[in-house]
């Protein structure tokens, strides 16, 4: 089971990665690797943000956020072969994604509204 603190160092090394990548890719011009890691980094760092706080939103976040991120790893690997940034973000979204969907599975304590 993940801890809130893995779920948030997750976010975050995602949000890192994804912006590290969209400024390559603005060099290369690839337009769809940057719009999925613009996304992608905003709702991880919200998501961070929620999970510190223990918000009652969190579970639903968690399972959007998940999404994203897995489509943004999808993107991303496949120019992970010529562009390092897209290999390491690929890499932090897929475990992101991971850690999200646990998150959102485990966290049973909140209703959803």
């Amino acid at each position: 089971m993940t801890t809130t603190k893995n779920c948030i160092d997750a976010c975050l090394a995602c949000v890192i990665a994804c912006e590290q990548c969209i400024t390559d890719c603005i060099k290369s011009g690839n337009q769809n690797c940057i719009s999925l890691c613009r996304d992608c980094a905003d709702i991880c760092a919200l998501c961070a943000r929620f999970e510190a706080r223990d918000s009652i939103f969190s579970k639903d976040l968690h399972a959007l956020c998940s999404k994203i991120c897995k489509a943004c790893s999808e993107e991303c690997a496949k120019h992970g072969d010529h562009h390092e940034s897209c290999k390491k973000c690929a890499e932090a979204c897929a475990a992101c994604a991971k850690i999200c969907a646990e998150h959102a599975v485990a966290n049973h304590n909140h209703a959803s509204l």
